[in-house]
């Protein structure tokens, strides 16, 4: 039998990386020097998640959707994905700026051989005073303008830069070009790809080996979506001992639930998993069969299709993503 799966962390030491996934979501990154990501549940060829807990501990996720396919991952998801899980949830510590960078979608990923594309949000979980972050143009832009752009390094000058808060969701589709800011720690939810093409790196040089990060302006020019959007920041009621949706796409679904009080979730409706994300307090979540897992800030689960009801039981005030495949 199925039961809600927890998994090891996988941690990248990144340039702009810093101490919050241990000082604040109470990781122990050790012996990397920093830490800019924590990949929580992951299907990317190799950094496959693997189960920290209970009967299947030891068995990697991709293991397990091939083992037991729609049970797991739903019917629907396993007939448009086969054996890949399809979304992959880091936690991310931007001790510094972030590349201006952007993604592919499913069909220049497709033509590239590079897998899926990534559309990607980010929920921010804490944020020093001040912190801002990139999403898309300040202005409709050309190629041509942002190709000139690129080559006079007057790129930041294009971009849309909002200040960012705890509670804010930004919800990023492919070929939008994005950066993360110093002093944000936030979670990422995304298809399942590790393709970024990078346009700028604030001519940062790596510690190790002397060199500036490698660019890709030229794959991302015909990536980019050059339209400008009057609202960037996902707009969602923040209530309180409701499930609000902040993010419906074609790829996943992200609802918040902001509880105090114990609630019954029915996944009846739902055809896929679904990945509870602790972004503040702690809970723990009870499954038919006795199964119950506890998580904290920085901790996820992922609920297998065939379990079909859970219970929430927060510790005080808590607040988690509650994300799957529409």
């Amino acid at each position: 039998m199925l039961y809600p799966l927890t998994f090891e962390t996988i941690f990248k030491d990144k340039i702009w990386g810093g101490q919050k996934i241990n000082t604040i979501l109470e990781k122990d990154f050790s012996p990397l020097p920093n830490c800019g990501e924590t990949w929580e549940v992951s299907d990317v060829e190799g950094n496959v998640s693997i189960v920290a807990e209970g009967a299947l501990k030891g068995k990697s996720l991709h293991e397990l959707v091939e083992q037991y396919k729609g049970e797991l991952v739903g019917e629907h998801v396993y007939n448009a994905y086969g054996n890949r899980f399809p979304l992959l949830v880091k936690f991310i510590d931007a001790n510094d700026d972030l590349s201006i960078q952007v993604h592919p979608d499913d069909k220049l990923a497709a033509e590239r051989k590079s897998g899926f594309g990534k559309t990607e949000m980010w929920y921010i979980m804490q944020a020093d005073e001040g912190a801002k972050l990139n999403s898309g143009f300040n202005r409709e832009v050309t190629k041509d303008e942002y190709v000139k752009a690129v080559a006079d390094n007057t790129i930041q000058d294009l971009l849309n830069i909002e200040t960012a808060q705890p509670g804010d969701v930004f919800f990023l589709p492919a070929g939008r070009v994005h950066y993360i800011g110093k002093g944000l720690l936030l979670a990422e939810i995304q298809q399942t790809s590790d393709t970024t093409y990078r346009i700028y790196d604030f001519d940062r040089v790596d510690a190790t080996t002397g060199q500036k990060r490698e660019l890709h302006t030229d794959l991302a020019v015909d990536a980019i979506n050059y339209k400008h959007y009057n609202d960037y920041k996902t707009q969602y009621d923040k209530k309180i001992n409701e499930s609000v949706n902040a993010v419906t796409s074609d790829y996943f679904v992200t609802n918040v639930l902001n509880f105090n009080q114990e609630v019954e979730h029915d996944y009846t409706h739902i055809d896929s998993f679904v990945i509870l994300i602790c972004v503040a307090g702690a809970l723990t979540i009870e499954a038919p069969g006795g199964y119950s897992v506890s998580l904290k800030m920085g901790q996820c689960a992922l609920i297998p299709a065939s379990v079909d009801t859970v219970t929430l039981v927060p510790d005080g005030d808590m607040t988690v993503l509650e994300t799957y495949v529409p």
